[in-house]
């Protein structure tokens, strides 16, 4: 039986060798150094901007993490400072959204600043919680919860967002919608504000998480804001109130969509990157939902070029995820293949083709080494970033990271990646917190709640749907992978 098992593995590593899988090899090395490129490029961008506020601040403003010209912090320049409103569509309530509420209500802009908190319903526990935190502390701050009822013709998210849009003051010249799961920094409006009145040709404004795990090794694999002029919702401008009311199943892609049939302006500044806690333990089935959630914005489309467009990235993104995947499994193969050999002490003139293979795993170790201290550098800089722009916080560390768990995070969610995107495609239909939207033509056309049947949490933050709570699940290996899965990926999300 050895000697069989033996057999097949020196054939598989022997044909692990040939022309067509070396390709595949060294194309997985090639996609190792440009993800490695790309994360430099980004490590690049805010550390440049942490040199600009180290040096404004030895320069003697020691409030630079607010704005970069102290004489902005003025009455004057204060007093003219434009009206924003956010609108924070919320579903549920878990372990990290008071913390991430406080940090977005409790803001140092200095302009006329409203807060608008949209959930579906009174008995979302989130109405309960975020309605006491108002409480608290409604004499700072001017906010209110708006109850939107049920969507017919979006995703509730959508709807949530429109509502808040028709409730905002008259006079806000910005709407910043902000999902409930991260945390703002006490200059992030300021400085978002500052780069729309600099360039009014931005259509929208983004931003992306940082992901802070917790510790295991399923906090790692999973567009957290987009500030806008509030005229364009006024008066539908470009479309924009009507695409994401017809049938809308992801804003950001309806945004998108938009922007590009207008040939408008999207920028992500180099200060929006937001602390992001996630959850303490995940379920295969909530990380599979909530990786179902991700691939089948790909199936949502407003107008025939973004269906072209949406195909070309399901294309391409299964073809590189299991490109990327491959090499390695390619390489435990021909390192299981040298450990028998060396074992068994077989003739080293029957195997001359596993030092071919030795020769590919060493570059492909190499690739690996250098992409991974790419992303440990961009985290160490983008946590010493976050740290500076919010100095009253606790500080952030790398000490939760495990990179060994953040690697194998890597393989597993481009391994399911084309898995999950398949099987959106063709099922139409998705459960998004206990509501399934059914798509026709990139567009809802069905909606689906049973409350009996539904989910007592959101997939990945663990936020309590209903006012019945349950305990939470032990911490497991497994969960650890699942919040691996979810930091890596860094999509998109609104986790309701």
């Amino acid at each position: 039986m050895s000697e069989a098992m033996d057999s097949v593995l020196f054939s598989l590593s022997k044909a692990f060798c040939s022309p067509l899988a070396v390709f595949v090899q060294i194309q997985g090395c090639v996609i190792c150094l440009t993800l490695a490129f790309g994360w430099a490029c980004a490590a690049y961008v805010r550390n440049r901007e942490i040199r600009r506020i180290k040096d404004s601040m030895r320069a003697g403003n020691s409030l630079a993490f607010l704005c970069q010209d102290i004489n902005e912090l003025e009455h004057s320049y204060q007093a003219n400072l434009p009206r924003v409103s956010v609108v924070m569509p919320l579903k549920g309530f878990g372990e990290h959204n008071l913390h991430n509420w406080r940090s977005q209500v409790i803001s140092l802009y200095g302009g006329p600043l409203e807060f608008l908190f949209v959930v579906e319903s009174t008995e979302d526990p989130a109405y309960h919680a975020v309605s006491r935190l108002i409480s608290d502390i409604k004499d700072n701050i001017d906010a209110r919860v708006v109850v939107a009822g049920l969507s017919t013709t979006c995703s509730q998210k959508i709807h949530n967002q429109l509502i808040g849009v028709e409730q905002m003051h008259k006079d806000s010249k910005y709407v910043l919608f902000l999902d409930d799961d991260i945390r703002l920094h006490p200059g992030s409006i300021g400085a978002l504000t500052a780069e729309m009145e600099k360039n009014p040709e931005i259509f929208i404004q983004t931003g992306y998480p940082l992901d802070l795990p917790s510790g295991s090794l399923g906090s790692y694999c999973i567009y957290e804001y987009h500030m806008m002029h509030a005229d364009d919702f006024r008066y539908d401008r470009c479309g924009v109130v009507s695409g994401l009311q017809d049938g809308g199943y992801s804003d950001d892609m309806t945004l998108a969509a938009v922007a590009g049939a207008h040939k408008k302006l999207i920028t992500s500044p180099p200060v929006a990157v937001f602390p992001h806690p996630l959850s303490s333990d995940l379920s295969f089935s909530r990380y599979w939902n909530y990786l179902r959630k991700q691939t089948f914005v790909l199936e949502s489309y407003m107008f025939k070029v973004n269906w072209i467009m949406n195909r070309a990235l399901f294309s391409s993104h299964c073809y590189l995820s299991w490109g990327f995947v491959m090499p390695y499994l390619m390489a435990l193969t021909h390192v299981a293949a040298a450990l028998r050999i060396y074992i068994q002490g077989y003739a080293r003139e029957e195997t001359t083709f596993v030092s071919n293979g030795l020769l590919l795993v060493s570059c492909l170790a190499a690739c690996t080494f250098i992409e991974l201290f790419s992303m440990w550098n961009l985290t160490r800089i983008e946590v010493q970033l976050c740290n500076i722009l919010s100095p009253e916080a606790p500080r952030l560390s790398l000490a939760t990271y495990n990179w060994v768990l953040v690697f194998i995070a890597m393989l597993v969610d481009n391994f399911l990646y084309p898995i999950s995107a398949f099987r959106s495609h063709f099922s139409q239909s998705i459960n998004w917190s206990g509501v399934r939207y059914y798509l026709k033509d990139g567009k809802i056309n069905k909606i689906e709640r049973s409350k009996d049947k539904g989910p007592k949490y959101t997939d990945l933050a663990w936020k309590h749907l209903s006012g019945k709570k349950a305990a939470p699940p032990k911490p497991s290996f497994l969960g650890g992978l699942l919040r691996s899965l979810e930091q890596w990926q860094q999509p998109k999300k609104f986790d309701g």
